[in-house]
């Protein structure tokens, strides 16, 4: 802009977008002695391409009466004469606003004031509507407008009485009482026009870095503002021209949609926001002072590369690959109480070291971490790092649990025993008919058991409730598959003690002598399950791991074994083994000596591998190397298909040309062989299984209840109808939509998906008994009619309904932090369930509660749960309450404390068959704990059953 007239250093001046006129008399050297700035709104923000004069006459004349605001001379300007430049000119309009304007005011004439059509009986919303605007948009130009008057008045009143004028004087200068002046001169006047202009331009900030912001419900709590001053805030910027869309994006793992509402910069299609709706941000900055000031993320604390030595193959690093070693004592690299931790570690800023981070004390004197690698030494430290990614928020590509120091802990001691209780299909399938069929036959009781308590519930509302989602668990469960888990079965991260003996394995929670095996997905061939001893008394290890909770210690050559498992956060599941139920198999002579990055090295120019091809390959290989063993291939053919999975593991890490490898394999023959052609896939139940395995039908829809309703009365199955919808494609040609579902989820009978073997055989029939089991509960669901609202209930429990209501109240207020806090963790648990993607439902359970209990701290979200009381209760199994209202009341409550409230009080301890099982499960080698979670009852109750079962002996 161009400063004129009495400044220090006239002419033109680049200022940063929102400047003040303050700012720009400031970078002009500011104005000359004994000029007098009365005249001159210093609060107001300045324009491209515009004159500031000094001290000077100038501007436009005084305007004509009538609506009309302050330009930067401080003139005003009639809204019914004024050009589109002096429109934009005005503070909190821009080119949209201005155009508005002048289209109303040729459409309609001359302009009134808001208060003048209020006070011809005109409401906010005919107001709105005349000036082709929303009420919102109205009440935002209103506040808008009134904080730009404020800032000048605020301006002026501060102006004056620096200047010596007394409160009384200003008020006179201005035109208001003593009283308006003090409110001018206080803190909280300046502050809130303050925290609205801080807040636009943070947001400018973050489009300007992001392009693509998240401004939805709960944003203004994470921010530390009112949910007004953002919605004002937005309003600002939608005025110069940024945007505001509503984008629909799909909840990984649920196939339902969360609509996110995005702000984006001026000019920005909504073909170019939807084609990129992977790419809306969080907004990172928060504030502590109301809105004031905000902050950033704080990137994480690098270490200087002078402190980390790196151990390459060529010294041995390759036994230990992934492996971080570091030094005792030292505070900025503690790993406080953990003895071991999966961590993300910055070094110099540029790249980071990734692995699991275990204590040595006899690192090089210098050195406090040592990073073990199967790279070769190219002369230059950091190559043998990861590059730092340029997302701010996401530097490392994993969720970081907790940070100390240099330290980015992403899992640590304790973490990995909460995981996989269960056996999935891939693994168990290569076992023995019979042993699967005992544990699939547990899942089943299991369920069963669940689905006899739910029915035998008091209030037809919360067991309609429990109804549906039991069935849709259970409908899940029929696709996954999974199976119990055998006793004392644990999660466990594996660690390099290369001292011991490859035919053992230090594993303190395992009773010394023990045989176990280890199991790690995807595949869980026999051949790959080494059985091993469990050796307790071995010094080093004792040493480096001590009683750890969920690590064990093995020989680096038993982590090739393992499908080429790394140390860098890999987890088996270990079994004990004393009675030989789980098979295992000498290692296939195919795969002695094989090396996958020295077989199949890149060739220059070679294209690289994607995460996502990386996937769909993984995927296919797996479900081949599933349909082999299942038919029976021999060793040999098993080899050359495992041999090509190890290249695609590695491929996109390092580069490996696992095309060739498909082709020396023979990949192509071996599935026109197992699986019906040589670009076949899956072809057996078990590869056909689980969420990934999935099939593309036409658009449906829930049957509406004109048409007889989701629900099947008669059976209980869920019942679609097609959309219809078409869309054209990009060759423009008329397509019917189309959705993906799972073959297994689509489909009533599991056996039409059974290629026929015996294995097989056992897994249909737990799907379809399953699948039974989930229609039952819908059925009976359908059939469960609420308790009648009565009035006079209401009247009878006044008191109750009363609470009821306020607690409904305080929790309702919490909602929109709240689901800001739920997209938060969702975040985290999508990453924590892809590292361990065979949890169970009640891991996964508490999984999302310890997700949630974080993302709420940073959100500042606290959730309210309604406690119900017995008499209140007693209200709601009386119709003092209605059945909407009581759903809320439940989505608000611990459904468990509302279970046991309307679970029936006279009640056996257990059933002569729960005790029966028990018994046996215990014979079996099972825990209590174990038992009384298989049976549905807690730990006391199954110790009081069995007592009463040896008293009666």
């Amino acid at each position: 802009m161009d400063v004129a007239g009495k400044v220090r250093r006239p002419g033109l001046i680049r200022a940063k977008p929102g400047s003040r006129v303050a700012d720009v008399l400031a970078l002009a050297g500011g104005a000359l002695p004994g000029v007098d700035l009365t005249g001159l709104n210093l609060a107001r923000q300045v324009a491209d391409g515009e004159q500031i004069l000094v001290g000077m006459p100038g501007g436009p004349p005084p305007g004509t009466p009538g609506p009309g605001a302050a330009t930067s001379s401080g003139s005003p300007v009639d809204l019914n004469k004024a050009s589109l430049a002096d429109l934009e000119a005005l503070p909190g309009v821009g080119p949209v606003l201005a155009q508005r304007i002048l289209d109303w005011r040729t459409e309609h004439g001359r302009f009134s004031t808001v208060d003048e059509l209020h006070n011809k009986g005109m409401s906010e919303t005919d107001i709105a509507r005349g000036f082709g605007i929303t009420t919102t948009q109205l009440r935002a130009v209103k506040s808008i407008a009134k904080t730009a008057e404020k800032q000048a008045d605020i301006g002026m009143a501060q102006r004056l009485k620096d200047k010596g004028y007394s409160n009384v004087a200003i008020g006179k200068q201005m035109g208001v009482n003593e009283s308006s002046v003090r409110a001018l001169l206080s803190d909280g006047a300046k502050d809130k026009a303050a925290v609205l202009e801080t807040t636009s331009n943070m947001l400018r900030d973050q489009v300007a870095q992001k392009k693509y912001i998240d401004i939805g419900a709960g944003v203004e709590r994470h921010l530390g503002i009112s949910n007004d001053k953002l919605k004002i805030a937005v309003a600002k910027l939608q005025e110069d021209g940024y945007r505001v869309d509503y984008v629909k994006v799909e909840q990984l793992g649920t196939r339902h949609q969360t609509t996110i509402k995005v702000l984006s910069a001026p000019g920005t299609e909504y073909k170019e926001l939807y084609q990129n709706r992977d790419k809306i941000k969080l907004i990172t900055n928060f504030s502590d002072d109301g809105g004031r000031s905000y902050s950033d993320i704080k990137p994480p604390i690098p270490i200087s590369s002078k402190r980390v030595s790196v151990r390459y193959a060529e010294q041995g690093g390759a036994d230990a690959d992934g492996v971080i070693y570091v030094r005792p004592g030292v505070d900025d690299i503690s790993l406080g109480e953990s003895r071991y931790a999966q961590v993300r570690i910055a070094v110099d800023g540029t790249h980071y070291l990734k692995g699991m981070a275990m204590y040595r004390d006899d690192l090089p004197p210098g050195v406090d971490l040592m990073f073990n690698t199967n790279k070769s030494n190219t002369g230059h430290k950091l190559d043998a790092m990861k590059k730092v990614s340029s997302d701010p928020e996401n530097p490392f590509g994993a969720f970081i649990d907790r940070q100390h120091g240099v330290m980015n802990i992403v899992n640590e001691e304790g973490a990995w025993e909460k995981w996989s209780k269960s056996l999935s299909s891939q693994m168990l399938s290569k076992q023995s008919p019979a042993l699967a069929k005992s544990q699939l036959d547990m899942t089943f009781e299991r369920k069963s058991r669940e689905l006899d308590e739910i029915r035998s519930l008091t209030n037809p509302v919360v067991k309609k409730r429990l109804l549906d989602s039991y069935a849709d668990d259970v409908d899940s469960a029929a696709v996954h598959l999974k199976a119990a888990a055998l006793p004392r079965q644990g999660s466990h991260v594996i660690l390099p003690i290369n001292s011991m003996k490859e035919g053992e394995v230090y594993a303190p929670n395992y009773r010394d002598g023990d045989r176990v095996v280890l199991v790690r997905y995807p595949h869980g061939g026999i051949f790959e399950i080494p059985e091993l001893t469990v050796n307790n008394r071995h010094p080093e290890a004792k040493k480096l791991l001590g009683n750890a909770k969920d690590a064990i210690g093995i020989h680096s050559k038993v982590a090739e074994r393992l499908s080429g498992a790394d140390f860098d956060g890999d987890t088996v599941l270990v079994i004990p083994n004393n009675s030989g139920r789980v098979k295992t198999a000498p290692a296939l002579d195919g795969l002695k000596g094989f090396d996958p990055q020295r077989a199949y090295p890149a060739f220059e120019g070679m294209p690289k591998m994607t995460p996502k091809t990386k996937q769909v390959e993984m995927g296919k290989v797996s479900n081949l190397i599933t349909d082999m063993t299942i038919k029976g291939a021999s060793t040999t053919e098993l080899a050359a298909a495992v041999r090509h999975s190890m290249v695609v593991i590695d491929a996109e890490k390092h580069n490996l040309n696992y095309r060739q490898s498909a082709i020396d394999n023979g990949i192509s023959a071996l599935k026109a062989k197992y699986q019906g052609g040589k670009t076949a896939g899956a072809n057996t139940l078990i590869s056909n299984a689980g969420i990934s395995s999935t099939v593309r039908i036409p658009d449906r829809k829930p049957r509406t209840k004109a048409n007889g309703g989701p629900i099947d009365l008669a059976t209980g199955k869920k019942v679609f109808e097609n959309t219809g919808e078409t869309f054209v494609d990009k060759n423009g040609k008329l397509v019917t939509k189309t959705i993906e579902v799972t073959k297994l989820g689509n489909i009533d009978n599991a056996h039409n998906l059974s290629s026929g073997t015996p294995i097989e055989k056992v897994y249909a029939d737990h799907s379809n008994k399953l699948k039974a089991l989930a229609n039952t509960a819908r059925k009976e669901a359908a059939s469960t009619k609420p308790i009648p609202y009565s009035p006079s209930a209401k009247l009878a429990y006044a008191k109750e309904v009363k609470t009821l209501d306020a607690n409904l109240n305080l929790a309702l207020r919490n909602s929109p932090l709240e689901r800001q806090a739920q997209i938060l963790a969702n975040a985290v648990v999508i990453q924590k369930t892809k590292a361990n993607p065979d949890m169970e439902a009640s891991e996964i359970k508490k999984l999302k509660a310890q997700a949630l209990a974080q993302a709420r701290i940073r959100t500042g979200a606290k959730k309210q749960r309604i406690e119900i009381s017995e008499q209140e209760w007693a209200a709601i199994q009386a119709g003092a309450i209605s059945s909407n209202k009581l759903n809320q009341i439940l989505s608000n409550s611990d459904l468990d404390q509302v279970k046991q409230l309307a679970t029936p009080k006279i009640k056996l301890l257990m059933t002569s068959i729960k005790k029966s099982r028990a018994v046996l499960m215990l014979q079996s080698g099972y825990t209590p704990a174990e038992v009384a979670d298989a049976l549905g009852v807690s730990v006391s109750t199954l110790k009081r059953s069995l007592s009463a079962v040896n008293e009666n002996a």
